[in-house]
Parts: structure tokens; sequence; C-alpha cells
């Protein structure tokens, strides 16, 4: 199995299990942080290690090196700050102190970890430019990442943590969240050399399915990980609940038994475009996967990047040797009416925009919120069905 990302073995930053009553018990006596949502699901990826070989939230220095040029003040390859930022407060919180993080997600704010306070550092006006235009490529203030990340506060507090929980992930999704050491331990138990990964915050379509079956035959991997995000996203998307009933359908009905592995992360989206695509191949090299599905406009939003910014960002001569993982290009794919099956544009150059069968995220909604049918070709109709019901029931809410 492919190796951790810059590491012999993954670094999850989890409480062993004997040692978590007595940590937890100590905890309670410390002073506090309330998290916000970005820096809690930051703890829920360390704690699982999918930041490996990250041990927590980065310093101002580190920020700003990564938002700049991709790489620690050390010199590790890390393409977006961790970060635990914080609105100023009269909370008497100073560097060498052990402190207590409270959970924003999950009702009465309990203790999802422990952090050693290494550096508290303040962003300037020109840091927080620097760091959106590294991360997002744009200042724009309804670029929903930049939104968010403006929101979070201008204090630094960086140190290495302990977790002691899975936020809401594990408790809302049993069978679905899976953090990257169970992943790992799931890919050798089934004895899978090569796996490739697909990254979704989208249900599956007819075009999604194909595109994952074309990424199976050309690596001739042994497995495919559907891999779902089940943070928060932004208005309109659909929720994860949803999502993960849709994939397990199709999954299901349509692939061959036992080639696919379903499981979720606990992550916010950033809509970072490049930069979340780098982010995503590092997880899932930590989570032990061989290659990773890069389409078009891999976690971008609106027209903030480029068609294909995700792919070309692994060009990098520095990328490539820094990470293990390979990556499968893909074009974006669609139903071609002429050869009667979903294809990649690019395999058919003598086709004009009326051959395929092409629905917009904003024409999707709008049919299923109407109670019409979307069109087979698009998506199945076992899949369809859920979406519908889902749009629906949220109609007479």
């Amino acid at each position: 199995m492919i190796r951790p990302y810059a590491s012999d073995q993954l670094v999850p930053r989890a409480a062993d299990a004997d040692a978590h009553p007595t940590l937890l018990a100590q905890a309670q006596r410390l002073p506090s942080v309330l998290l916000n949502s970005a820096a809690a699901t930051n703890a829920v990826m360390l704690g699982g290690g999918y930041f490996t070989p990250l041990q927590g939230y980065m310093n101002r220095a580190d920020a700003l090196q990564v938002a700049a040029h991709m790489h620690t003040v050390d010199g590790l390859f890390w393409p977006i700050p961790i970060l635990n930022l914080t609105h100023d407060g009269d909370d008497g919180i100073r560097v060498g102190n052990t402190i207590a993080l409270r959970d924003p997600n999950v009702p009465e704010n309990p203790i999802l970890a422990v952090q050693t306070v290494s550096h508290i550092d303040y962003l300037t006006d020109g840091d927080m430019d620097q760091l959106l235009t590294g991360i997002f490529g744009s200042l724009d203030p309804q670029h929903p990442g930049v939104q968010t990340f403006r929101s979070l506060g201008r204090r630094v507090i960086a140190g290495p943590i302990t977790v002691l929980g899975d936020s809401y992930f594990a408790d809302d999704y049993p069978t679905t969240y899976k953090t990257a050491v169970q992943i790992r331990h799931d890919i050798a138990e089934k004895k899978w050399e090569s796996v490739v990964a697909f990254q979704t915050r989208n249900p599956m379509h007819r075009a999604h399915e194909e595109l994952c079956k074309m990424a199976l035959e050309h690596t001739n991997a042994d497995g495919l990980l559907i891999h779902m995000l089940l943070g928060r996203l932004k208005a309109g998307d659909i929720p994860a609940d949803v999502r993960d009933a849709a994939i397990r359908k199709m999954v299901e009905l349509y692939f061959p038994p036992h080639s696919v592995m379903i499981a979720g992360y606990g992550f916010d989206m950033l809509y970072a475009g490049p930069r979340e695509a780098l982010l995503h191949a590092i997880f899932r090299q930590n989570c032990g996967c061989t290659h990773l599905i890069v389409g078009r406009d891999h976690a971008g939003v609106g027209s903030y990047y480029g068609a294909f910014d995700a792919q070309h960002i692994f060009d990098h001569q520095d990328i490539t040797q820094a990470l293990s993982i390979q990556i499968f290009r893909a074009d974006h794919t669609a139903y071609s009416k002429k050869h009667a099956k979903v294809v990649m544009m690019r395999d058919v150059p003598d086709h004009q925009p009326d051959d395929f069968i092409l629905l917009s995220g904003t024409q999707v909604r709008k049919i299923l919120a109407e109670g019409q049918e979307l069109p087979e070709e698009f998506a199945r109709p076992e899949v369809a069905q859920i979406l519908s019901d889902y749009y629906r029931k949220s109609a007479h809410q």
C-alpha cells in the first residue's frame, strides 16, 4: 500500500483509548476556547490522521509561507494553512498554556481537543490579503471561501493538539464517517494494492458513475474509494445524508460487488479550487489511495478558476516530487446522443453541444423542485427518485 504523505506511518492526533478518560477529565479544568467550524473540522482531520504529518495548528509564519509558496518555514510542502483562528478576547490565554478546545457544532459545546499553545499571533490586513490571495486566488467577498475565512477572526493560536472526539460526524454518519486510519485498515483487509479515490460534495449522476469506471479501467486499480465531504457546504448544496443515500443506491445497483468502498470525512468545504485539490491529494494518500480523480473545476465555485487549473497545478515539479499519489486527469463527462453512452468530451471532437445531454446544477434543482423526472441518460432513476423525494419534502417545509 502507498505510504502516508511525508511520513513512514500515519500521525493521527487522536488520544489513545486508554488515556482518553483521564485527558478528558483533566481538560474540564483547563481554560477553554470555543472554536469556529473551520478550526473544529481541522481538529477532526488532524485526529483522524488525514493531515499527516502535521501535529497541530500552524502559526502565522507557517501560514504565510504556505499561502505564498506552498511550504512551511521548515520546508514541508503543504497547500493550505491549517489554522485555529479566533476573535481576540479577554480569555487570559498565553503562550505555554494548555487549553481545551470546545466544539461549536455540537450542543453544549463539548471539549473536542486539548492544545498546547506554542504561538499567539495576530494577522494584519496585509496578512489577510496574502492568505486569501494564496489560498483562494481572490479577494472577492462574494467568493464563499473568502467570505468564510474573513469571518473567522485575526488571532492565530498555534500549537500541537490531542483530539478527544469526532465532533458530530461519527454520531450523525455512523456507517459512513471514517478516519484515515480506518480507511487504510479497510483497504489492507481487502488486500487492495491500488485504489482510485473519487472526491465528491454532490450526488453522483451517470457522468460521475462512468468517470469512476473509466478511472478504474485506465489505472487497473483493485478498487474505488468514493469519499464524500460531510461538513459544511454553501447554501443550496444537497445535505450529506441525502448524498449518502443516493450514492449507496447507485453503487448497490450499478457497480460490480465488492469493488467500491464508500466513506465520508469530517471537513468543511473550502471552495479553493487548485489549492484544495492538492489538499485532497494529500489526505487521499494518507488514506492509502494510489490515484485521485481530478476533474473539470475540481473543488471550484462559480467562475473563479479555469476549468482545468486544478489539474495543471499538479504539473509543478516540486509537487510531483512531494506527492506519491498519482492523478487521473478527467475531462467533462456527459451522455452522448451519437454514441448512446457517457463519454469524455475530449474523446469526441466531432460532437456539437446539442449532441450531449448536459444539465447545470441550477437546471437539475429546478427540475427536481418542480417534481419532474430527470432524464435517464443524466441520472439513474433510483438515484433521481431519492433526490426528487428530498426536494419535494423540502418544498413543503
